[in-house]
């Protein structure tokens, strides 16, 4: 069984271990932090159409999301490898600078272009929020006590996602679009203040040179995976050349980095991670388990709308199922479950939750089932998938010596990113593929399908509608589908899983072996 990578020498002695007030101070502005990055990453989406009534450039619109998204995706690994190298503090301070400087600029700007390379600003700040907070709790908290703190942050990302778009649209109403990002600012300072005068290095520093080169060709091939999967059938199509382009460098320079990580002394991305067989597992099953639920929960709204014929607003509400389930498994997952010092018994039995739960959507959606079917099966799959998220983490973390525990958390929340892109990315293909199939073996939807489903409004016939509506309806059904197949696939890999007992002392010693199986 693979045991836990050896630490090298630390150049600074450890710090003392820190107060239960000190932990919570810390913790307060880290929860600050993570609620403005996670609510910000939905916020945006109803303020849209304010924005381009503003600002124009509506062919470019999905930018103003995509340029966040790829810019937080993609520097999350880099910041946890620095992290390890120059302390939490100095990284999480300037995530949070970066942040914020790159939401007065998205607030100030004047046309699109703008607003999406200041949105870009802001990713990159946010890119360090996630996977720093969970560093830095993971530095502050034996393994043993971290499932309670593990679960809030699960849960407030949770909140954030049904409460961003709420608070967009009260915003832009009440003010304006722009203030959505100048919110950002009184919130933002109160988090740096707390968490500048509060937080300590509580881990040795180890001062080595920085990999620029191995830096530059991990960006180069992420960015240009993440443009392959974010505008691969939407700005263009799969077999077109810009597409085809970005994939040759992503593979060239991904083939790159790993030659060069394998010579470098002190690179970016110590390979020596994936020689541990639970790092490898867990990248794995949170990579397959965020493609599963973000390639499917996308289309929940739609499928209320489109096929069920509730109104936008109510449909949001609808999706709410999902995510008060998976808030309240973190928290009872952090307060109660993990007492036990185990993690990987939650995990397996939320999976297996989640797994079930979704082929009772994808089931349900294709046999017209009712509310009282689908909401029920929404909450279940939340509270299977809030077993798997903490525990992961708390799993990488207490398997992974301190030197690399910062770029192992980091490298597991890039993981998920990059699942869940995948995710987005290959059921919309999916839908699209089903939609053109349906459209051509029943002619008469066409019209329907071209102006994005049914309406109300329309002259064609009510059996045209209604074949249209069918047609929505066993096309979301098979992304469902698709999504239980990638979750069932994600439970299987965590079979696998090893477990090593949770520590209940301060996490700097050595790890202890693997619990038997």
């Amino acid at each position: 069984m693979t045991q836990p990578i050896a630490t090298p020498a630390a150049t600074l002695p450890v710090a003392s271990p820190p107060s239960a007030q000190e932990i919570q101070r810390v913790f307060i502005g880290l929860v600050i932090v993570l609620a403005l990055g996670a609510i910000d990453q939905s916020i945006v989406a109803t303020a849209l159409p304010r924005i381009v009534s503003d600002l124009g450039g509506i062919n470019h619109l999905s930018w103003v999301v995509t340029a966040y998204v790829l810019a937080s995706t993609a520097t999350m690994p880099l910041y946890g490898k620095l992290s390890d190298q120059y302390g939490r503090k100095p990284m999480v301070m300037f995530a949070i600078l970066v942040f914020l400087l790159g939401s007065v600029l998205s607030g100030a700007a004047r046309n699109l272009i703008e607003l999406i390379v200041f949105r870009a600003v802001q990713g990159v700040g946010a890119g360090g929020l996630l996977p720093l907070a969970q560093i830095i709790i993971g530095d502050m908290v034996p393994p043993t006590q971290r499932g309670r703190r593990q679960g809030v942050i699960a849960a407030i990302f949770a909140v954030c996602s049904v409460v961003g778009p709420v608070l967009g649209g009260l915003i832009t109403d009440l003010l304006s679009w722009h203030w959505i990002f100048y919110v950002n600012l009184p919130v933002g300072a109160v988090a740096l203040v707390m968490i500048g005068r509060t937080l300590r290095q509580y881990t040795p520093l180890h001062h080595r040179r920085i990999d620029y080169l191995g830096s530059a060709l991990m960006t180069i091939a992420t960015v240009s995976l993440l443009l392959v999967l974010t505008l691969g059938g939407t700005q263009w199509p799969w077999a077109s050349a810009p597409i085809a382009g970005f994939a040759a460098c992503a593979a060239l320079t991904g083939v790159l980095f790993v030659r060069h990580v394998r010579h470098e002394p002190e690179p970016v991305l110590p390979l020596a991670l994936f020689h541990n067989r639970l790092f490898v597992i867990a990248c794995t099953v949170m990579a397959l388990t965020f493609m599963g639920l973000l390639g499917a929960s996308l289309f929940f709204p739609l499928f209320f709308q489109l096929v069920m014929g509730v109104s936008p607003a109510r449909s949001g509400l609808m999706t709410g199922p999902l995510m008060v389930g998976i808030a309240a498994a973190s928290l009872f997952n952090g307060r109660v479950l993990l007492r036990a010092g185990r993690y990987k018994p939650a995990q397996v039995i939320g999976l297996a939750v989640a797994t079930v739960a979704f082929g009772v959507l994808a089931w349900s959606a294709a046999t017209s089932q009712g509310l009282g079917v689908i909401e029920p099966s929404m909450l279940s799959l939340g509270l299977g998938l809030g077993l798997v998220m903490p525990n992961m983490t708390i799993a990488v973390q207490n398997a992974l010596a301190p030197v690399h525990r910062g770029v192992g958390t980091a490298t597991l929340a890039f993981f998920r990113s990059l699942g869940g892109l995948v995710g987005v990315a290959g059921s919309g293909a999916i839908l699209a593929w089903q939609l053109r199939r349906s459209s051509n073996l029943l002619p008469h939807t066409a019209t329907l399908l071209a102006e994005g489903g049914p309406s109300p409004d329309s002259v064609l016939s009510l059996h045209a509608q209604a074949a249209a509506v069918a047609v929505y309806r066993h096309a979301i059904a098979f992304t469902f589908v698709t999504g239980t197949l990638v979750v069932a696939c994600a439970f299987l890999v965590i079979l696998l899983l090893p477990e090593f007992p949770l520590r209940d002392h301060h996490p700097h010693a050595a790890a202890p072996a693997p619990v038997a199986e």
